[in-house]
């Protein structure tokens, strides 16, 4: 099937058309493992599409030793899949069913990766050995280095390759086109296309720059909404599509639950394990690069204690407000304080010990001392000590642009936004709650509020799978006739046309392009008031900016017609804007509910503490800190509810009620509010399923239906 565009007549205009049955929108590892699968399941009548092939977190992110979790396949240490289900849904807000599936499928989805030619280590008899990671009780970890999911990103790319399913790229997404779907309840919709940008062809009217997708499904892998922050380690062209699924009528699933954590800001990347574990040096400068000060011993004057922390957060990498009391997430807190508050740029220097020329390990804690004297570096300076533990985690940053030689270079490092726990709301086969819509990957909100580091690896894996599998089943029909879709498809493309002949009009009369501004403007925003500390306060204030960009928008972004990228960025603020706004409101609605400080947050609290010294006769006082770090933890008193966020159209409904508690918005507006109106409920989560498990039971259902529901 070469699936190429036929003109059709839509609204008025005529527009190429790619028709097939699916859609793969995101070209990461997610994304591609969909492809395969359905191709694998007899389902070949898919394509894909990509803003950039090349860009994106599962080809570009990464850390010292990138980890993939899975069920433990090595050694006598007992574990199981439910156990392993368990283990994923006492993370909290996470529903029972994704949660066996994650684990059911973990083996299937690992194997098939091996098979492709990911290199995972196995000893001489074929097991593949593990190590243990945070929030794992087994050793279910493993990894192949810092490119875990590069490696295997570029094999299920071979092998999508190799089945010949056709890769457009270039195509910024715009809208999801939906329509009434006669088979759901009330007010149910289902995919019937989508609307894209092509970012390679310019607005000259040369040739159409638009290119619509008629389609029955839409796996739709664009990765998590990170565009939102400007601190963030998200590499560059990792945006994600969210705005538009919410547009479309998909729901939210804990929005508020991302994960933060120290990662170098030039270049992009994680420095978990053993860039922590060699316990580098922290300094803060003025912005100029002047006046170089450590400043972590002006909290943790102990010079053991601070030396342990900082080792800590080698396998403690994430933010995790559990630990920000007494604990290694303290170290997040202070630098957050240096770069946010005082305004001063962070560095890692790993020429020099802290705060002792000579390092003295003995002051370590026992934990500490043992693992770096059976690493044999228990002396020297943090470079010597990481050369010898880790030689690719130098070698690194020699190959990145910008290049830093941490020999003599000083590593920048933030607090930054890594990944994002909620997302798209989905059932037990990746489903939304739009007929044909599957979120896998980030997009999708499958997990809870903490999660075992490698999880989200296997999460891609399982949903894709599980996602082709229900399709190969029980959504192989073809697309809606070319009438029904032109309908459908007419006022999405015509709104499109329309705001890009404002900006485009704007600019021509002299008003100067503002995409870029705009971008910036609200990633700045985001990362200073709803990042990995905020309040009640700071996200209201964040709300009220973005509400008030958003309800303009159509009368204030400006873009330079003959520039494809400010085009292209009139839809990508759009989306961004349009997420910002959903998650604002669902942090909003978070604390409207009582929640408190979990996960990788910290929720300011007038009422609550601050972390203490924690150590020596004064360890509970509390540290001189701002009011800003005052916080109570949640506890897991919100560990059973999930929060479902659902973004109303303008003049639209609020979402049927027929399954569970009615929505409510967190801020009265007027229903026909030109941003729309965000709303929410708060459900019980799915359980933990207990199905028959008598074999003759599951093989009678299985011959009949393969057990595909």
């Amino acid at each position: 099937m070469t699936h190429d565009p036929r003109t059709l007549r839509i609204g008025g205009h005529d527009v190429p058309v790619v028709t097939a049955r699916t859609v793969v929108v995101g070209t990461g590892s997610a994304g591609y493992c969909a492809a395969d699968r359905l191709v694998q399941l007899g389902h070949r009548d898919v394509v894909m599409v990509a803003d950039k092939i090349h860009a994106g977190a599962s080809r570009n992110a990464g850390s010292d030793k990138q980890t993939y979790y899975k069920l433990t396949l090595s050694g006598g240490d007992d574990d199981s899949v439910h156990e392993m289900a368990r283990t994923l849904y006492d993370g909290g807000a996470m529903d029972g069913d994704n949660a066996l599936a994650e684990a059911a499928l973990s083996a299937r989805g690992f194997l098939h990766l091996v098979d492709l030619g990911v290199p995972f280590p196995q000893n001489r008899f074929g097991e593949f050995i593990g190590y243990k990671t945070d929030h794992d009780p087994r050793r279910r970890a493993t990894s192949v280095g810092p490119y875990t999911s590069r490696t295997m990103v570029e094999k299920l790319e071979a092998k999508v390759r190799r089945d010949g399913t056709r890769v457009l790229d270039g195509c910024r997404v715009v809208d999801v086109v939906t329509a009434p779907d006669p088979a759901g309840g009330r007010g149910a919709r289902r995919v019937v296309g989508l609307l894209v940008l092509r970012t390679d062809v310019p607005h000259d009217g040369a040739a159409c720059p638009w290119l619509l997708f008629r389609c029955t499904n839409l796996v739709y892998a664009t990765g998590g909404p990170a565009g939102m922050y400007a601190t963030r380690v998200f590499p560059h062209g990792q945006w994600g599509a969210s705005g538009a699924a919410y547009r479309a009528g998909v729901h939210g699933k804990n929005l508020t639950e991302w994960q933060f954590g120290l990662a170098s800001t030039k270049p992009r990347w994680n420095v978990s394990g053993t860039y922590m574990q060699v316990v580098p040096r922290f300094v803060s400068t003025d912005a100029d690069g002047g006046d170089e000060r450590e400043f972590l011993s002006e909290a943790v004057p102990d010079y053991g204690r601070l030396a342990t922390l900082v080792f800590l957060k080698g396998y403690q990498w994430p933010f995790d407000i559990r630990k920000a009391r007494d604990g290694s997430s303290l170290i997040d807190l202070l630098v957050h304080r240096e770069t946010v508050l005082r305004g001063r740029r962070v560095f890692l220097d790993f020429r020099r010990n802290p705060v002792r020329d000579e390092f003295d390990a003995s002051a370590l804690s026992p934990e500490a001392y043992a693992y770096l004297e059976r690493a044999d570096v228990l002396s020297g300076t943090p470079i010597q000590r990481l050369r010898r533990m880790n030689e690719p985690a130098y070698r690194f940053y020699l190959d990145r642009n910008p290049r830093v030689d941490l020999e003599t270079d000083l590593l920048e490092v933030d607090v930054c936004a890594q990944h994002n726990n909620g997302g798209l709301v989905v059932d037990a086969w990746w489903q939304s709650n739009v007929a044909g819509l599957f979120p896998v990957g980030e997009a999708a909100g499958a997990h809870g509020v903490y999660r075992p580091g490698g999880a989200a690896l296997n999460s891609g894996q399982v949903g894709a799978t599980r996602a082709a599998q229900y399709i190969a089943a029980r959504r192989d029909d073809d697309p809606v006739d070319e009438r029904t879709f032109a309908a459908a498809a007419a006022p999405v493309l015509d709104a499109a046309l329309d705001l890009t002949a404002r900006a485009t009009a704007r600019a021509a009369a002299g008003v100067p392009d503002n995409t870029g501004d705009l971008l910036r403007g609200v990633q700045r925003l985001m990362s200073e008031k709803a990042g990995p500390v905020r309040s009640a306060r700071s996200v209201r204030e964040a709300l009220d900016q973005v509400h008030a960009w958003l309800t303009g928008y159509e009368d204030l972004v400006t873009a330079d017609a003959a520039s494809r990228r400010a085009v292209d960025r009139t839809f990508l603020v759009r989306d961004i804007l349009t997420s910002a706004y959903v998650y604002l409101s669902a942090m909003a609605d978070y604390v409207a509910h009582g929640g408190r400080s979990r996960g990788s947050v910290l929720c300011t609290d007038a009422d609550g503490d601050l972390p203490l010294v924690g150590h020596g006769p004064d360890a509970a006082r509390e540290l001189d800190l701002p009011d800003l770090y005052r916080f109570r933890l949640d506890g897991g008193a919100l560990d059973d509810e999930v929060q479902e966020t659902a973004w109303v159209a303008p003049g639209g409904d609020v979402p049927a009620t027929d399954d569970g508690p009615t929505w409510a918005p967190v801020v009265l507006r007027d229903g026909a509010d030109p941003a729309g109106v965000p709303v929410f409920r708060w459900r019980p989560r799915r359980p933990l399923p207990q199905d028959d498990d008598f074999f003759e039971n599951v093989w009678r259902d299985f011959r009949d239906h393969g057990n595909i529901l």
